[in-house]
């Protein structure tokens, strides 16, 4: 029988909370491992998001047991899962906690259970797991916890040799990956856990200390579903349709905030020079800056162009968008909708007989949910029938939180849920395995012209799995390139690639670098058509000029004078244009 260690739930509760405080701390380091050199909801990030989500309720424990604090963990992180690297984080964290979750004791031999079954659960999510990353380093750990927990003789020379080890399973990672090999980086969600354990195993042993008396509080961006004031529900229960709510005193419709991590020469004349660009594009502005970050708010009409200057001063982080709009149509529902509860009880209290209640909507065969950003993507969606939008995509993975309040919102016996995002798909999966009372159907679409694709094959008539392997048949046939910047210097396929070059990327990689925005989208849809080719997708982001996006439409009319050619405002940030070749 091993000896049994000194960790209570208390210990436990105050190590969780110390590794989410020192990921929270390190995650712009861990952005930087990132491989690809796109804006994008990176795995520091994701990371922090998921942990500081479940930190905050197991802060809130004042009489902590194994039994309230793992649960605290584990749904905690659960809901709060974004993107492929916080969803294998929860997972690991889940069952981690199943383990524990009975205890009131610990020993050696029951913190290496933990680790192996968090493996297990962690490998069982992912339905292709890929060596050299986070689930590596994880089994690695929970391997050398296996071999040393009936040999060590203190929980602190056993907690220091495995993660020890688990350091060095860490510096493998490029030999397992070439392509981490070729940036010259250890696998960033590897470098995540790590982070993760380290703090709380400095923090059990006094190397640091914390304060979480007050809570947990840590830098948060949250992003939720879109409200269905986006137009695809246009009356409640007030009866007020919400497109004759009057916006038009609102001037600049979303509200945006980022954090700039000074990276490049910051002084007082390019601060002037910041405000003034920001002034011209919004008001309601508000920057404040020292010698690391610059913390800025504005309300603007194009939070693209914002984050684009912000990104010539250094990396963002904190970066929050919310539709004014909206919210003021919201607040002016809600309000409505008191008042009409109010007369409603007036009449009610004036009759005999009871009042007869108010009919539920009625519960449809079918709905469907998708991810999206950019006015235009957005109304492409409405069109084609989606009933509620997850604001969300590359910059913003949504969470499996924003996935079950979307779930909520929509009263249908099947749900269909189109991430149009590779890095969404898990917690799709995961927001799938946490519905009971609804059919939840993740169509796979890694775009957002997947999307539009399998949605456009959707059969009224076909059952959920017909429909399902229809959409997923059709969107596979669909190219997709995307056009951004670097927001880092890299070398990855072969490309030496310098922060601020215009990347062209396919669902292969990145096929175009350029110092300009039209060479590199006309280098990347060369690479995408060919003699198969019969219709070519034009969506051009918020960033864009109109008449510079029909110039090229000309220019692809002329060119590939074989294909179909369709041309949208897509009002994506971030991505100048989105192209599909089918």
């Amino acid at each position: 029988m091993s000896q049994k260690v000194n960790v209570d739930a208390k210990s436990l509760q105050y190590a969780f909370l110390a590794g989410a405080k020192r990921i929270e701390e390190k995650k712009e380091y861990i952005n930087e491992l990132n491989v690809f050199p796109v804006p994008d909801g990176d795995t520091g990030t994701n990371m922090t998001l998921t942990i500081t989500s479940a930190a905050k309720e197991v802060a809130m424990i004042t009489d902590p047991t194994f039994a309230n604090v793992t649960k605290a963990m584990s749904t905690g992180s659960l809901r709060g899962a974004r993107g492929n690297s916080g969803v294998i984080l929860s997972q690991l964290i889940r069952g981690f906690c199943k383990e524990l979750e009975n205890k009131k004791d610990v020993t050696m031999e029951d913190i290496a259970n933990a680790f192996n079954r968090a493996v297990a659960t962690a490998y069982k999510a992912v339905m292709k797991p890929k060596e050299g990353t986070i689930l590596t380093v994880a089994k690695g750990l929970a391997d050398k916890a296996s071999e040393l927990s009936t040999t060590r003789k203190s929980l602190l020379e056993f907690a220091s040799d495995v993660l020890t080890y688990g350091r060095e399973v860490l510096n493998q990672t490029p030999e397992m990956l070439p392509v981490l090999k070729e940036a010259g980086v250890v696998d960033s969600g590897g470098e995540g856990l790590m982070t993760i354990l380290e703090g709380a195993f400095d923090a059990l042993t006094g190397k640091v200390s914390y304060d979480f008396s007050n809570g947990f509080g840590v830098g948060e961006v949250q992003s939720k579903p879109a409200p269905d004031a986006s137009g695809l529900r246009t009356t409640n229960a007030a009866g007020i349709d919400r497109k004759d709510i009057d916006t038009s005193h609102i001037k600049y419709g979303y509200c945006t905030e980022f954090i700039i991590m000074i990276e490049k020469e910051y002084n007082k004349q390019i601060e002037e020079e910041f405000k003034s660009y920001l002034e011209s594009i919004g008001d309601s502005l508000v920057v404040v800056s020292d010698d690391e970050i610059v913390k800025v708010h504005v309300h603007t009409n194009h939070p693209g162009l914002a984050f684009e200057r912000g990104l010539t001063y250094g990396s963002l982080t904190s970066m929050k968008v919310d539709n004014m709009r909206e919210e003021h149509r919201e607040k002016v529902i809600m309000e409505a909708e008191k008042v009409a509860a109010l007369q409603a009880q007036e009449r009610a209290a004036t009759k005999a007989a009871k009042a007869e209640p108010v009919k539920a909507e009625q519960r449809k065969e079918y709905g469907f949910i998708s991810v999206s950003v950019g006015e235009g993507m957005n109304n492409i969606f409405k069109d084609l029938g989606v009933d509620y939008l997850i604001e969300g995509g590359q910059t913003m993975n949504p969470s499996t939180e924003d996935m079950l309040n979307a779930i909520d919102q929509v009263n249908a016996d099947t749900i269909y849920i189109f991430p149009n995002n590779k890095n969404i798909i898990l917690a799709a999966n995961q927001a799938q395995s946490l519905t009971e009372d609804k059919k939840i159907v993740v169509v796979p679409s890694k775009t957002a012209p997947q999307g539009v694709a399998a949605l456009i094959a959707f059969d009224a008539n076909a059952d959920a799995q017909t429909n399902l392997e229809a959409m997923t048949t059709d969107m596979n046939h669909v190219k997709t390139g995307q056009v951004t910047y670097a927001v880092r210097d890299t070398s990855i396929d072969g490309k030496t690639i310098q922060s601020g070059d215009i990347m062209g990327i396919d669902d292969d990689g990145i096929q175009a670098v350029a110092t300009d925005v039209l060479t590199a989208t006309k280098e990347l849809l060369a690479n995408m058509v060919d003699e198969d080719s019969e219709l070519i997708s034009i969506y051009y982001g918020a960033d864009v000029d109109e008449e510079e996006a029909k110039q090229f439409l000309e220019y692809v009319e002329e060119t590939y004078e074989d294909c179909d050619v369709e041309f949208n405002y897509g009002g994506q940030p971030i991505y100048y244009y989105v192209l599909s070749v089918e």
